[in-house]
């Protein structure tokens, strides 16, 4: 098991939260306002310094207006 934050499925997460949000139209500030969050915190995860938990991956989705298995359902191959 590949534990490095830049493997190819962490890769894959991340563009994947970044493009639920651009298909949002939100910005990462938006985004971040929505979740009650600083910017960086949006950031950080988009750009693989941050991992999310299943509750905090939830509320992105639907702060972007999309369900979580839906979201899974993207992700997976």
């Amino acid at each position: 098991m590949d534990r490095s934050i830049y493997s190819e499925r962490r890769n894959r997460l991340r563009e994947l939260l970044r493009d639920i949000r651009t298909e949002a139209g939100l910005r990462q500030v938006d985004l971040a306002q929505r979740l009650d969050q600083p910017q960086s915190f949006v950031s950080k995860y988009e750009a693989g310094e941050r991992r999310l938990d299943i509750v905090e991956l939830e509320q992105v989705c639907i702060a972007c207006g999309v369900s979580l298995a839906s979201f899974v359902s993207r992700f997976e191959p």
